[in-house]
């Protein structure tokens, strides 16, 4: 093969690349028949290395107390390292790894990988585990210091030398590190470089037809990997952007959040042809008004068409049934309107009316006009998105930076980005940081998914 290596292992202070610290690498460059080049250095993690690590790999405090900090070894990393498809036992733990270190100097280090757990399932399917350690004793792999970084990195090497002299090995790691896409897949002004060039960061990522004209829009916590995707399948969708992209070009957000809010402004404004065709299939579910024979007020939840929403009073959009009945009982229990008139028992009287749940409407001890005062209350309270005024606070795009979304008087307002040192406790800097963007249904959903999902730190604005 033609193609390089970089077959890579670490030892760390912990699991978690975003609090834990390298304290050994080790590198091999191979062209998949000999070793070309090697690199190997204990790391000063510049904090204590716990006790249950230590025991692991051996190593401790006084051993790297005078190895050189990871940025001093930054850009040896960085040249064996280029052009070459990274490798690894478990390739997610040392390239998120390594890419954490480079963030926190202020680089993004991008590199296709391959991990040799994945490859080893496929080449020898029907081992009873695929960790280095098993595959090691499977193999009969002779390793002198087992858990620290060379002795594993050499280990990884046989491993993959043995896969390399399998049959089709050649067509499985294309096939992994090409994320499934075959350039004779790829529109004809698209080429695997230009692919593996794009961030596998979160963010926005725009497909052009020939004309220069936005075809399509969408998002993703990893670009690189969601671009590839639309490649690799067999839809009709990647036959029309077969046949039609001819450019990509995408922004980075950091914040998945922001990432679906900035999509959903762009679609918006851009009617891009091919999210337009997706859109109108899809199927929006109301809560909408009527009045009866009788001048009460009637809500209900319903299934409406394009055609169909045009003759009806809409109150709420929603993009699930439940979502929209799980919003009309709010308002239902809220204002003690009755269950027969919003549709939710056929029987008049409601049995709610019978637990004193429901005034009587249903039963003729409540007018219209009493009624409908209570609903008209409901329906505003319902055309409030929001009830209060809060900002959320998310990843930004380093690690200098946050990003800001700003909900104010029940609607949102827009996102933007603040320095890690500035103050977001001062409301009017957070203003001037916020780019306005439109309010609508599509963002009140979003906003509310990521509130119930309790993951994106919310301050209130009281």
């Amino acid at each position: 093969m033609s193609k390089t290596y970089a077959i890579v292992d670490l030892e760390t202070t912990g699991g978690r690349a975003a609090r834990d610290r390298i304290t050994e690498i080790a590198i091999i460059l191979h062209d998949g028949e000999k070793e070309l080049d090697r690199f190997e250095s204990l790391i000063n993690p510049e904090r204590a290395i716990p006790y249950n690590i230590t025991q692991i790999t051996g190593i401790n405090d006084k051993m790297v107390a005078d190895a050189p900090k990871f940025h001093e070894v930054a850009r040896r990393v960085v040249e064996i390292t280029e052009g070459a498809i990274f490798v690894a036992h478990n390739v997610r733990f040392d390239y998120g790894f390594l890419k954490e270190e480079f963030s926190r100097l202020g680089y993004t280090y991008t590199r296709r990988n391959l991990c040799t757990v994945r490859l080893a399932r496929k080449t020898f399917p029907g081992l009873r585990s695929y960790s280095l350690g098993n595959l090691i004793r499977h193999f009969g792999i002779k390793v002198k210091d087992r858990h620290r970084a060379m002795a594993d990195t050499q280990a990884t090497v046989e491993l993959f030398e043995r896969i390399l002299h399998q049959d089709e090995s050649e067509e499985q790691i294309l096939d992994m590190v090409n994320l499934g896409v075959r350039q004779a897949k790829l529109p004809a002004n698209i080429t695997l470089d230009i692919l593996h060039a794009l961030p596998d960061t979160c963010g926005v990522y725009y497909f052009y037809n020939a004309q220069g004209k936005i075809i399509y829009v969408g998002k993703s916590k990893n670009i690189r990997k969601r671009v590839m995707s639309h490649f690799a399948k067999q839809t009709e969708k990647a036959r029309k952007l077969y046949q039609a992209v001819h450019e990509i070009t995408c922004e980075e957000t950091g914040s998945e959040l922001v990432a679906l809010l900035y999509e959903s402004h762009e679609i918006k404004n851009l009617h891009p042809e091919i999210n337009r065709a997706q859109r109108a299939k899809a199927t929006q579910f109301v809560i909408h008004q009527t009045v009866n024979e009788e001048g009460y007020l009637c809500l209900q939840t319903a299934r409406v068409s394009q055609k169909l929403r045009k003759s009806m009073t809409i109150l709420g959009e929603y993009s699930k049934l439940g979502s929209a009945k799980g919003a009309l009982d709010r308002i239902v229990e809220n204002y003690e309107l009755c269950h027969h008139f919003c549709h939710i028992q056929a029987s008049k009287p409601c049995f709610q009316y019978h637990i004193k749940k429901c005034k009587g409407a249903c039963a003729g001890k409540e007018t219209p006009e009493e009624y409908n005062e209570r609903v008209r209350q409901a329906v505003d309270y319902l055309r409030i998105d929001f009830p209060e005024d809060f900002m959320m606070i998310d990843q930004g795009r380093s690690k200098d930076e946050k990003a800001v979304i700003l909900v104010e008087e029940g609607q949102y307002k827009g996102f933007g980005y603040l320095s890690v040192e500035d103050n977001i406790s001062d409301v009017e800097t957070v203003r001037d940081a916020i780019k306005s963007y439109a309010h609508n249904q599509d963002v009140t959903r979003i906003i509310r998914q990521f509130l119930y999902k309790g993951e994106t730190k919310v301050i209130p604005l009281s």
